[in-house]
């Protein structure tokens, strides 16, 4: 079975707060409903020790998982992980939109009796535009599916190219035994490398997490004139940022928000440096979290303790889009679609985060490990 013909087949041509723990321990911008609550356990280590592209072909796709190269082993375990995390994500996608679907329509068959003819129009084309919407999102799940169903076949055939590997070699050699054993193996790596072939396609198919600097939160242990300095990496996704604590209880940063390509193998880590000098750093702390949980319908808070005292937290807000955000219609018409693109143009702002308080977050539980 050569790759071609294995992937025909495949492939048919809030703001929420959050709590991260350690082990042991989603909506395009306004389309969906006010925050919920959810809790996700994403962290899994924390070892002491988001300036947004202006253009979209500046995304870090040249760094991200738009790349040709494919990974060299593949990871099916991992791959099922995200697979059930993005199913779940697309369905909660799904489900919303539905429920607003049903909501205005509801609405528009009340207002025809004593609305005026403009008002039923711009209600009939938000109701149009959310139905296009959700079978975008039908499609799209078909093809997660799809794909996700060529890579277990591809599976299989690679664990019954291993078992036989297995067999032959504690067979009596002979030069049958031989020619069949390197037919086997010929066959074995074509299966890996549609494995990996498939992960990097499943890849291109898990949208984009945005990532917006809320701020850092310390009590005391922030004062005014500190400075920081955050380094994110994620695959060979890279930000950095540097911020400082003003007199007024203000923080000001030199980027608010990035965007991250999400990949099927690597983890988000995060390191925070605290500035004395022009050669002084001191290492406050990092970590290393999940990304499994953020394929949520709803934007998610995040509030991270940098170092093992949990006196420095570090809180992120990351919304999840299934799709590309400049290639999604919005479900509200174009008012929505305004407001959308001067969020997104709004990334370079001069307003400053405010230092957060814990009234309003949750904060993750200090454990510390490798991964």
């Amino acid at each position: 079975m050569t790759l071609h013909s294995t992937l025909l087949f495949s492939v048919g041509v809030r703001p929420s707060v959050l709590s991260w723990r350690p082990p042991g321990t989603r909506l395009p911008r306004s389309r969906l409903p006010p925050p919920a609550f959810p809790r996700c356990n994403s962290f899994i280590e924390n070892a002491s020790a988001l300036k947004k592209p202006q253009a979209k072909l500046k995304k870090l796709h040249s760094l991200g998982h738009k790349s040709t190269s494919s990974p060299k082993e593949p990871q099916p375990r991992r791959v099922e992980e995200v697979y059930e995390a993005l199913k779940n994500g697309l369905d909660e996608y799904l489900e919303f939109h539905q429920a607003e679907l049903d909501k205005l329509t509801a609405q528009l068959k009340d207002m025809k009796r004593n609305s005026r003819l403009g008002v039923l129009y711009d209600l009939d084309k938000q109701i149009k535009t959310i139905e296009r919407y959700m079978r975008r999102l039908e499609f799209h799940i078909s093809k997660v599916d799809e794909l996700y169903e060529a890579y277990c076949i591809q599976r299989r055939l690679q664990d019954g190219a291993s078992k036989m590997k297995q067999a032959f070699a504690a067979s009596p050699a002979s030069r049958a035994a031989r020619e069949s054993l390197a037919e086997i193996n010929r066959s074995h790596k074509e299966y890996t490398e549609n494995m990996c072939t498939i992960e990097t396609e499943l890849e291109s198919l898990l949208g984009e997490f945005s990532i917006k600097m809320k701020g850092l939160a310390g009590f005391a242990r922030l004062c005014p004139g500190d400075q920081y300095e955050i380094f994110m990496k994620y695959g060979r996704q890279r930000w950095k940022l540097k911020g400082k604590i003003e007199v007024n209880g203000k923080q000001s940063w030199d980027g608010e928000e990035t965007v991250f390509l999400p990949l099927v193998v690597g983890f988000i880590s995060i390191k925070v440096t605290e500035l004395k000098g022009l050669a002084t750093h001191i290492l406050v702390g990092s970590v290393t979290c999940e990304t499994k949980e953020l394929f949520a319908a709803r934007p998610q808070v995040v509030a991270v303790d940098i170092n093992d005292l949990g006196t420095i937290k570090l809180n992120l807000e990351i919304t999840w889009y299934p799709f590309d955000v400049e290639d999604t219609t919005p479900s509200s018409g174009a008012g929505n679609k305004a407001a959308a693109l001067q969020r997104r143009m709004s990334m370079y702002s001069q307003g400053t985060p405010e230092t957060p308080t814990f009234k309003d977050h949750s904060f993750f539980v200090n454990n510390t490990g490798s991964i």
